[in-house]
């Protein structure tokens, strides 16, 4: 796949960026603006997410939530959004003739969406479902709770969709003031990518986000480190299975040793010969589901197994974990794990690259929250380059004494009998 990337900087200070995919058939236009659930404050969390959902309900040219969706659409498109903890995203990818319409929505959305109050009551009740559906479903809500688990009581651990009070709460100048504050122009970037010019896509970027407020906008409040003391969140539930998330503090997004994180992750509990799987799935038979991986923060992180067990063979499934957790400090990974490691994270990095919008959210999200871009070779020549022993020291920076926190929901042991687990 050939690709051309561009960056212009127009007028107002907004980041058009666009890879050209030639042989595509297709542009993916997408607008990212660094705010998340990390900018609220408690009264108000949630906030960010019901703004992603106010932006689809009307604006001064599609005043119905309908007409909006119908100009996407009917071009043989579709679109969407998401909110995360530090940004959120909205999307659309349409055929690459209908690119300018694209980027037109995305603008009318951005800055002319109407906010009326019928449309606010409405819309919280659905974003109140989503969050109720979160809850029903224990895999998604042992999430939530892990980061309570794993960051306690301030922005970054809270739930990005906030909770029914929180969302209840929430008025209409509640929303205003939070947009005003944080969609920025220097604050966002539009990133365009397929079959697009650069110049084409600058004239019709300045053109249709020309409303788009200058400046930049106050950052989230960094985070608190250390174990919080409410470690242990359990959600006890009359359920066939137990649902496990088992969590330490990880690595920054831009930390030095984030490539060799993610080869020790991708050892433990990455596809079906890692080492998480192979023990407590194959030889042991404790779980059906048994995962890692981690998610980077711009400073802070998390690093999380996640596995579906049976009550019987929860504190079991637990020792193994633990058990595989320090190896990886005291022991450091022999050269054929290593190698296959490194081929397999360089591998579904590269297939994770294949489509116009995979690439536009991938180089987006990196311009928007690092304020750089790393090439993809760069991201593989930097894996290939890490080491046993850098692979071991990471280990030893994330796993240690007195860093477990764990989330359960499901049939559970009590509270001090997982202390005594992930404590010892």
């Amino acid at each position: 796949m050939i690709q051309n990337r561009q960056l212009t900087t127009i007028d107002n200070g907004l980041r058009v960026l666009t890879t050209h995919v030639p042989a595509a058939q297709s542009a993916a236009t997408a607008f990212f603006v660094r705010v998340g659930s990390r900018n609220e404050e408690p009264k108000i969390n949630g906030l960010s997410h019901f703004i992603e959902h106010m932006l689809f309900k009307g604006t001064e040219n599609l005043p119905e939530a309908t007409l909006i969706a119908q100009a996407v659409e009917g071009a043989g498109g579709n679109l969407n959004a998401y909110t995360s903890k530090e940004l959120t995203c909205y999307w659309n990818n349409l055929p690459y003739e209908q690119a300018k319409i694209g980027i037109e929505i995305l603008a009318d959305m951005i800055q002319h969406s109407l906010f009326e109050a019928v449309e606010i009551d409405r819309e919280r009740t659905v974003v109140q479902q989503e969050i109720r559906r979160t809850f029903d479903n224990p895999g998604s809500f042992v999430g939530e709770l892990l980061a309570r688990a794993v960051f306690g009581n301030q922005p970054i651990g809270w739930p990005i969709a906030g909770c029914i009070e929180s969302v209840d709460a929430i008025q209409s100048s509640d929303l205003l003031r939070h947009m005003t504050k944080h969609y920025k122009a220097e604050n966002a970037v539009l990133s365009v990518s397929g079959n697009i010019q650069h110049e084409q896509v600058v004239e019709w970027a300045s053109a249709a986000f020309k409303d788009l407020p200058r400046g930049s906008a106050p950052t989230a409040l960094a985070s608190t480190p250390g174990r919080p003391d409410d470690y242990i969140q359990l959600d006890p539930r009359e359920l066939e299975q137990t649902n496990i998330a088992l969590s330490m503090r990880g690595l920054a997004r831009k930390d030095p040793d984030r490539h060799a994180f993610d080869l020790m992750s991708t050892a433990l509990g990455r596809g079906m010969s890692s080492r998480l799987f192979q023990e407590v799935r194959e030889r042991r038979g404790l779980a059906y589901s048994v995962s890692a991986g981690g998610a980077r923060y711009s400073d802070t992180g998390s690093f999380t197994v996640n596995a579906g067990v049976t009550r019987e063979n929860q504190e079991a499934a637990i020792e193994v974990i633990l058990s595989e957790l320090r190896k990886l400090v005291d022991e450091p990974i022999d050269e054929n794990e290593l190698q296959r490691t490194k081929d397999y994270v360089c591998g579904s990095f590269r297939l994770s690259l294949e489509t116009p919008m995979a690439l536009g959210q991938h180089y987006g999200t990196q311009l928007l929250m690092d304020d750089e871009i790393e090439q993809p070779e760069e991201t593989v020549s930097a894996l290939r380059a890490v080491s046993s022993e850098k692979i071991q020291q990471v280990a030893k920076r994330v796993i240690g004494p007195s860093t477990f926190s764990i989330a359960v929901v499901g049939p559970t042991a009590e509270t001090a009998q997982l202390q005594s687990l992930i404590d010892d």
